[in-house]
């Protein structure tokens, strides 16, 4: 090849490549606004952004090999002969883009869900074609590939409009119990954010050499701030036990 077409190869090559980049991100600029803009879904919109990022890619690349006079059609043809072993290779991959079109298709859960699958929780951030990325409560980021979900019981939280808040608690031997269950549910009920209906209960469950052990139950509608409200339940009856 000569230098002269071996440098306008190279042009070829830069501005291609320049042009795709830009326009991605102009294009996920524009997707993105436009969510926030009109509320729209973000499950979509981040799966919407992978399909028109990846087709942008292999344009690209089929504008770069036509440019450098590689027939197409003999590419294509030389993939099928060893697609089978590709195919192998790739199963993985495969399995992952599978399992996120029938997330997908499901709406199983969504961007914003608080999900649990193979011990790891945390908020849904992002959802891919290959992995889905969560946010744990200590702000680490885990990407979790999607075929885990077809092959994992998984826990979405957020799923229902309301849920309910467990706590042991464990009260005084000599308290009166219907007067303890009284204050317990009056105090419950004055925190923001707790359900009247279902009415907060208390369970005894077993008598122990400290006193009796006992549930507390609670329902909210803030089905992503379960473990905040149980901490303020702990605090409240811890200080109407100390009185």
């Amino acid at each position: 090849m000569q230098p002269k077409m071996i440098v306008e190869g190279l042009i070829v090559i830069g501005v291609t490549v320049l042009v795709t980049f830009i326009v991605v991100k102009w294009v996920s600029r524009v997707l993105y606004k436009s969510a926030e803009k009109w509320e729209l879904d973000l499950t979509v919109i981040h799966v919407l952004n992978d399909i028109i990022k990846y087709t942008l890619y292999v344009l690209a690349a089929a504008l770069i090999l036509k440019w450098f006079g590689i027939d197409l059609t003999g590419l294509i043809l030389s993939i099928g002969i060893v697609g089978v072993a590709v195919g192998f290779a790739a199963r993985d991959t495969l399995a992952n883009f599978i399992s996120g079109l029938f997330i997908l298709a499901d709406k199983s859960f969504k961007v914003g869900d608080v999900i649990e699958v193979s011990n790891k929780k945390g908020t849904v951030i992002k959802m891919g074609f290959r992995t889905t990325t969560i946010c744990t409560s200590d702000n680490k980021i885990i990407t979790i590939p999607n075929s885990s979900f077809s092959k994992n019981p998984y826990v979405n939280y957020t799923a229902s409009h309301k849920r309910r808040i467990d706590l042991k608690v464990n009260i005084p031997m000599e308290a009166d119990i219907k007067e303890f269950e009284g204050k317990i549910k009056d105090t419950i009920k004055k925190i923001d954010g707790i359900l009247t209906e279902p009415e907060p209960g208390l369970i005894i469950l077993e008598i122990a050499d400290t006193g009796m052990i006992a549930k507390v139950t609670a329902w909210t509608d803030k089905t992503d701030k379960v473990a905040h409200y149980r901490s303020l339940i702990g605090e409240n009856i811890k200080k109407l036990i100390n009185r």
